[in-house]
Order: structure tokens, then sequence, then C-alpha cells
């Protein structure tokens, strides 16, 4: 079994799912009393945070970079970074180490292929749903379409996310508005969504709505199994 990297702590919250998924699915593939082999670097969240909302991206690269070495150090044979939105800095956290990065964009997109998806709901924080770096990558390497909810929505689910999600705070109403936008893509043609944020799994699940849903926490999880277990 190849021991997994996790840079997490973005926010912790999610963290914790990505722990309890993973040790779960080796439970499931070996049986008995196997766990998964994991070493955690859990960064502090607050400056990070507070790099992000003022365009700061290089530093949080290089706080990223610093955290895949040690993993690297420590004897990681490939590394996940347990966030949708941080992987703007992938290509700056990469080339710091040797060990090989497990793309979030990559095994959700193989995984909506997979099921036959071709245009698929995207929700994430802001940075996810607006910039290229993650719905680019589904489009150029997976030729999938993807749709994004309108300005005024981004901000409600960007904001659900920072200042609820990521505290462990669940909200009904949020849920409810969170179901009003799954609604609304659906109505441009969505025929998925992907929870392209590692905590939305926390707020809405297949149970609430009538599309599929792409848990990115759980896709990423499953897809480091795999690798960690393949040869097994």
């Amino acid at each position: 079994m190849r021991t997994i990297g996790l840079i997490g702590g973005m926010s912790w919250e999610s963290t914790a799912g990505y722990y309890r998924e993973i040790n779960q699915a080796v439970r499931e593939r070996l049986g008995g009393l196997h766990s998964a082999k994991i070493i955690l670097y859990s960064v502090d969240f607050a400056p990070i945070e507070a790099l992000q909302h003022s365009g700061d991206w290089q530093k949080t690269g290089k706080i990223l970079a610093n955290a895949a070495r040690a993993l690297e150090a420590g004897g990681a044979d490939f590394f996940l970074i347990c966030t949708n939105t941080m992987h703007k800095v992938a290509d700056l956290v990469q080339p710091a180490v040797t060990i090989p990065l497990l793309h979030i964009a990559d095994a959700t997109g193989r995984k909506l292929q997979h099921k036959g998806v071709k245009k698929v709901g995207l929700l994430g924080t802001a940075f996810t749903m607006e910039e290229e770096f993650y719905k680019g990558r589904l489009q150029q390497q997976f030729g999938l379409e993807v749709v994004v909810p309108g300005s005024t929505d981004q901000q409600i689910v960007h904001d659900v996310i920072y200042q609820e999600l990521c505290l462990g705070k669940i909200n009904p109403s949020s849920r409810q508005q969170y179901l009003r936008i799954v609604g609304k893509l659906a109505e441009k043609g969505a025929e998925a969504i992907i929870l392209g944020c590692t905590e939305i799994g926390m707020l809405i699940s297949e149970k609430d709505v009538t599309l599929p849903l792409f848990d990115t926490t759980i896709i990423h999880a499953t897809s480091a199994v795999e690798m960690a277990l393949a040869g097994n």
C-alpha cells in the first residue's frame, strides 16, 4: 500500500471527511482491521483565507509548496490538496516535489466521463466558479460543458462556504438557497452538479435533489485509495 499525503486544514471540517472516506474505502477493499497509510499536513486556514481574498496567490502557493515538501520528506508516495479552490496554485506546488499530485479536477473529470455526463453545473467558491483553473481544465481535458450560477447566486454560494460551512455551521435556509440555485442550473441544461467545494457535501446531498451530485471530497478520496492500492 502506498502512503497518501494530504495537505488539509482548508477547512479542517472537510479534511476530516477526507480522512474518514479514505479509511472507509480501504477497509471496504481490504477488510479486517486495514486502514490507510496517511501523512497529514494541516495548515492554519485563517492566513490562507486572508491571502485568497487579497489576491496574493503566490504566497498561498509557497505555503502549500512547503507543506508538500514536508509530506515528501515524511515518506508520502503521492499527495492531495484537500480543497478545490487551492488547486489554483497547483502549478506552483507540484514543482516543489518529485512525488505526484492527484489533481481534484482530474479525478472529477474522469468520474463524469465514466458516467457519460456532457453538461455539468458547478458550485464552489467564487474563485472556482469564475476562473479557468478548474472549469477550464474540465472543459479542455475532459470535453465537459460547464455551467455556473449568475453573479448574485455565485456570491451566495461563496458566502455560505466561508461564513458557515468552513465553521461547521449547517443552516437550513442556506440549504434552500443552494437547492434553488441547483434548480436554476438544471434549467440551464445541467445533467448533473459538481459539488466543487469540499464542504458543500455537508449541506446538500442527492436525497435533496433530482440531479446526480458529484461530491468532490468523495471522488478525490476514492481516487486516492485506488492509487494507493494499485497493484495490490
